[in-house]
């Protein structure tokens, strides 16, 4: 039973990463290389994250820049860029591609928290579907005679409580998040 709630809490805190992975990626006024490092660009056939080939620093706090190691991928880097829904413009120079991160409207502001909300939603979603797992499991398992109806329904409050303790750790994220893009 136990290794049925450490596995529970483990995917659960797997999802809580996992929303914050995406977080990283919604745009602030900041200037962050996780903005782009994960654009899919298209290497020589090869979908390849950006991160992979290039080099991306900050020299200001309202600006990237990208290097490719590959001056063949500088058509595509900007290319993928521009595809991506970011709403960047990168500038090329021949040597290096820039972006200035523009300060951001209300409307891209609220479009952004909307974003951040349905990354939320669907952590809560990945987190409810490990509790149903973790249930269905512990049902099998007192089906099967290896543990009570008592062991059952104590596990199944942890399960639930675990879960609770998760999703409030999602919102509070989903709360700063919201808190640091509405930020002018």
């Amino acid at each position: 039973m136990h290794s049925v709630l450490d596995d529970c809490k483990e995917r659960m805190t797997k999802a809580l990463a996992a929303l914050d992975h995406d977080f990283t990626k919604l745009r602030t006024g900041r200037a962050s290389p996780s903005l782009v490092e994960d654009i899919t660009v298209d290497y020589y056939g090869t979908p390849t994250p950006l991160k992979q080939i290039a080099s991306i620093s900050i020299p200001e706090s309202r600006s990237l820049t990208i290097q490719p190691w590959d001056r063949g991928a500088f058509a595509a880097v900007e290319k993928a860029i521009m595809k991506s829904d970011l709403g960047l413009t990168p500038v090329n120079d021949g040597k290096i591609i820039r972006i200035n991160i523009p300060a951001l409207t209300e409307e891209r502001r609220k479009e952004l928290v909307k974003i951040a909300k349905k990354y939320t939603e669907d952590c809560r979603i990945a987190m409810r579907n490990v509790r149903r797992d973790g249930n269905e499991t512990l049902k099998k398992m007192q089906k099967d005679k290896d543990i009570t109806e008592d062991d059952l329904r104590t596990g199944q409050a942890d399960i639930q409580k675990i879960t609770d303790e998760q999703i409030a750790a999602a919102d509070k994220a989903l709360e700063s998040k919201e808190k640091e893009v509405m930020e002018i």
